[in-house]
């Protein structure tokens, strides 16, 4: 990341007659919070030192009689808003502890920046490059309520394949996907080329850089590419994002998610991540051992294998994700490794090029927090290479046929088997400090929270199933 002063900041508040400046955080559930300043009211302390907040207002945070934190924003982060009506310019925040300056324990991106510090304290590597591929689904209509009473959802699209008997007023124009139709068909199936095309370029306005975008496999389904970069910058880009994603799709009158299963019996949404590591610009994962990888490719995937049932509770952080997590649907349960092979929980791209030697994670999915998710894969990664874990023999063929699959473990079926591993697997987390105790229980109650609401409320399903017994 470029180093910015404030004085740069200045210059850029007046180059651009910024009127706003926006401090935005992570919390631990990986929504983007913020406070917004009038220009007049931030000062070089504010840029330098940042600004305070009330901690015990943000979930699983602080308590009531210890409220007060800092926001101190990272200068190097410095974006124009694009939606914003009057000009905003925005800082991304670390979150310090007032009395000590120290980063707060629970801050997600606090964690990202100490996982980044542990790798580099190590010696084999200075720098680990994410890549993830985020999947979201795009909306005309959602409409959901829960009370005593009642319980349902409703979502709608234009794309989808239950609506080709829709009598319209204007005409029902079809070219609509199937199910499991929509990977990159040509429009007018692809109904929201124009739409995915304003997102991609809003993305580079806001200094992403970009690659490509294209529909994905179930209708309403869709992704955008943007270029790898550095643990904690991939994670910075990955919540524009999503911020963008959804604000572009509003402005088009339309409404975006991540969750990971919106849709019954068709593809979730999933955010495959690559990842390898570097020293002194070269990749230490190409090597002469299998699909081109070196041993400590091997290693770091032997972390990932067994980690993975407690990395799910960080990967897939909701009861949601679990609706994703089944055979059949092109979401990797298989706990193992292949070239090539989408059908495992680890994929190894073909590539011909040396320092492009990658491994491809395909389990979690975008509802993660991505800097506790990034931290956490790469912490699981290397503890694999320090402790030489061996991720066994590579398989080969459709890991969806139970006969090739037959007894290879699988990921968590559920968030509370998911939250239950890493209660008890957190030791590798904790290692150089990067994650702690406070952090990871914390996150367990928070999450504890959706699992009971979810057991303790009836579904529509059930209705379905068991009224007339």
């Amino acid at each position: 990341m470029k180093s910015l002063s404030s004085e740069s900041i200045f210059a850029l508040i007046k180059e651009h007659d910024v009127s706003f400046v926006d401090f935005r955080f992570t919390d631990t559930r990986g929504a983007w919070q913020h406070m917004t300043f009038h220009v007049d009211a931030v000062d070089k302390t504010a840029l330098e030192r940042g600004i305070m907040f009330d901690g015990s207002s943000i979930s699983g945070w602080k308590t009531i009689d210890d409220s007060d934190m800092q926001m101190k924003p990272d200068l190097s982060t410095a974006v124009l808003d694009p939606f914003a009506a009057q000009s905003t310019l925005v800082l991304n925040c670390d979150i310090l502890e007032p009395l000590t300056g120290k980063s707060y324990s629970r801050d997600p991106r606090g964690v990202a920046l100490r996982a980044e510090s542990y790798l580099d304290d190590l010696g084999f590597a200075d720098t680990a490059y994410f890549g993830p591929e985020a999947e979201f689904f795009i909306f005309d209509d959602v409409r959901y309520d829960v009370a005593m009473q009642h319980g349902y959802y409703f979502v709608d699209s234009e794309e989808g394949e239950y609506n080709s008997g829709k009598v319209d007023p204007q005409g029902n124009l079809a070219h609509r996907p199937g199910v499991k139709g929509g990977y990159i068909p040509l429009n007018p199936v692809d109904q929201l080329v124009d739409m995915r095309a304003e997102m991609l370029s809003t993305l580079k306005e806001m200094g992403v850089e970009v690659e490509k975008h294209h529909h994905e496999v179930a209708p309403s389904q869709h992704e955008l590419g943007f270029k790898f970069s550095t643990l904690t910058r991939t994670a910075d880009n990955l919540q524009i994002y999503k911020y963008v994603i959804k604000n572009v799709a509003r402005a088009y009158g339309k409404t975006a998610t991540f969750m990971p299963k919106p849709i019954h019996k068709d593809n979730g949404s999933g955010m495959h991540v690559h990842q390898s590591l570097w020293h002194k610009g070269k990749s230490i994962f190409a090597g002469n051992a299998y699909a081109g990888l070196s041993q400590e490719a091997l290693y770091y995937i032997g972390g990932i294998i067994k980690h993975a049932r407690a990395l799910n509770a960080l990967t897939n952080p909701t009861t949601n994700s679990y609706k994703r997590l089944i055979p059949g649907y092109e979401a990797p349960v298989i706990l193992t490794y292949s070239a090539r092979n989408r059908s495992a929980c680890i994929r190894i791209p073909y590539t011909p090029n040396g320092n492009a030697h990658r491994i491809e994670t395909r389990f979690p999915d975008a509802a993660a927090n991505p800097y506790l998710a990034f931290s956490a894969m790469l912490m699981a990664g290397l503890d694999g290479i320090r402790n030489k874990i061996h991720p066994g023999e590579s398989h080969e063929g459709n890991l969806y046929d139970s006969e090739i699959s037959h007894n290879i473990p699988q990921v968590a079926g559920s968030l509370k088997e998911a939250l239950d591993a890493l209660d008890c697997d957190r030791e590798f987390l904790k290692e150089g400090g990067v994650f702690t105790d406070d952090l990871i229980d914390g996150y367990i109650e928070l999450k504890q929270e959706e699992v009971v609401a979810l057991d303790h409320t009836p579904q529509p399903i059930e209705f379905k199933m068991y009224y007339g017994v």
